[in-house]
């Protein structure tokens, strides 16, 4: 199974992640990972779908999403053509004497403390997906209490490919 990433341009109006996220439902395709946010014109969004399919189905959900009139651009984001990022937060059961482990190993990774409780540590990091993957697995020694995810986010590199819309 190869992997997609899409970076998809589209109008910043409602309905739109319905009907992105509908197209792959009716067509049975999965969405590993979703995530949209404004552009620095209003007027568009940017999502960015990652999704797992053999080539003719990696080819036919690009052709299907071309057809969707709220789409404007799509791109697809290679590796080493690209910069992708994701975050996490985890939060850990950790008490007074294990805050220091925890704190060790955060550090290793950059990540940041973002909360402290009583019992527990809340932990972010951003960066691509082994280095979240990798933070995990360290932290499995301790509990792991909750856990999020953005999904992967990510931009082409330089400015070659650049689209301007009017």
């Amino acid at each position: 199974m190869d992997r997609i990433v899409l970076s998809l341009l589209v109008d910043n109006t409602s309905g739109v992640l319905s009907r992105v996220a509908g197209l792959f439902s009716r067509r049975g395709y999965n969405i590993e990972s979703l995530t949209v946010g404004v552009t620095a014109d209003e007027r568009y969004s940017r999502m960015t779908v990652v999704s797992y399919g053999d080539q003719s189905i990696l080819e036919q959900i690009e052709k299907q999403l071309r057809k969707l009139e709220d789409v404007r651009d799509i791109k697809e984001l290679k590796p080493g053509h690209s910069v992708y990022r994701e975050l996490i937060m985890v939060k850990v059961r950790a008490n007074a004497n294990q805050r220091q482990a925890v704190n060790a190993i955060s550090s290793i990774f950059r990540a940041t403390i973002v909360d402290v409780g009583k019992d527990s540590l809340t932990v972010m990091l951003t960066g691509d997906q082994s280095k979240l993957d990798a933070l995990i697995n360290l932290l499995e020694d301790y509990e792991i209490l909750e856990l999020a995810r953005t999904g992967l986010t990510g931009l082409s590199r330089g400015s070659d490919d650049i689209r301007y819309l009017p």
